[in-house]
């Protein structure tokens, strides 16, 4: 086994995770595995450019970063950016930040990359299971994109769309620089058009309704699924692998909408850096398992960050 680091830095957060992986068997075992809200894609869509404040907050966590993976001796470190970065004019500014701080550079990868390593981390140890039916349909819910891979064994298909739960926040639900509390409904039918309109453009290339077990990953999802276990903290293991029906995440989706900021951050499983932006993202992954008629959703903690880490270490085996 190897000692790898992972990072994956999202519109919305920045993680890590530190682990003994082997690719050969599927064994992974995590020594830490953080998360970091620091908004990096603030701004993006409108201006173009990554903000001076959101760029400080990324290369803080950075840093923390750098001391974890330098303590537990990791001997390999990958560091993958999404969306947010691929679609900023001053992302030069974001790498060589990176680069001081962790001594690798930032892979800005393409949508059909970050689904890969998705599928991946969300599937390897699903194989065994006889519960769940493949294909499988992987929807990794962002806050800039959400990609979309349908595959068994390996990806057959993949998509990678701009919605995600702060480009849709920010898009449909900020006026004058607050963000509607709660919003109005010709801005919940405007953002849920914008959508479809995204499944639309995913269904072009990935045959969605014809995966028979849909796994959802990333913080919208895991939260859903907090919210409708009445988890008083947020708890990983209770989350992972968790089963919530259509008919409980339109429940949650249609109260997330219609609250107010205080009630959302009420909610003790809530992350703070996620108040804001859970409505879109609940309303995401209702459309989506309204349009391929799915009865429930599988929920992982395992994604991008595990598969990133079984790469690493398979590039490190066969160095």
């Amino acid at each position: 086994m190897s000692r790898v680091a992972a990072v994956d830095c999202g519109t919305n957060s920045i993680r890590l995770l530190v682990a003994d992986a082997d690719p050969v068997t599927g064994e992974l075992v995590e020594l830490d595995r953080r998360m970091t809200i620091v908004r990096l894609g603030q701004g993006v869509d409108r201006t173009g450019r990554l903000a001076p404040e959101a760029l400080e907050r990324t290369f803080a966590a950075c840093r923390e970063y750098a001391a974890v993976i330098k303590e537990l001796g990791a001997q390999r470190v990958r560091f993958v950016a999404t969306s947010a970065s691929r679609d900023a004019e001053n992302r030069d500014e974001f790498v060589r930040g990176v680069l001081d701080i962790l001594g690798v550079e930032p892979e800005v990868v393409t949508g059909d990359q970050e689904a890969e390593f998705s599928f991946t981390g969300a599937t390897k140890e699903l194989a065994g299971r006889d519960d769940l039916t493949k294909p499988y349909l992987v929807v990794d819910i962002g806050g800039g994109s959400t990609e979309f891979v349908v595959g068994e064994e390996h990806v057959q298909a993949a998509r990678s769309v701009d919605v995600g739960c702060v480009r849709m926040t920010e898009r449909h639900l900020v006026v004058d620089g607050e963000v509607a509390d709660p919003p109005t409904s010709e801005q919940v039918a405007a953002m849920r058009a914008d959508i479809e309109a995204a499944l639309d453009l995913a269904e072009e290339t990935v045959p969605l309704r014809a995966a028979h077990t849909l796994v959802g990953l990333a913080g919208s999802v895991t939260t859903v699924s907090a919210i409708a276990q009445n988890l008083p903290e947020y708890d990983s293991a209770a989350i992972h692998h968790s089963r919530v029906s259509r008919d409980k995440v339109r429940e949650i989706a249609e109260w997330l909408l219609r609250s107010t900021h205080a009630e959302r951050a009420a909610v003790g499983a809530m992350h703070p850096g996620r108040v804001d932006v859970i409505a879109a993202g609940a309303l995401v992954l209702l459309s989506i398992m309204e349009r391929i008629g799915a009865e429930e959703v599988v929920v992982s903690e395992h994604d991008i960050l595990d598969g990133i880490a079984f790469k690493v270490a398979e590039d490190a085996e066969q160095a």
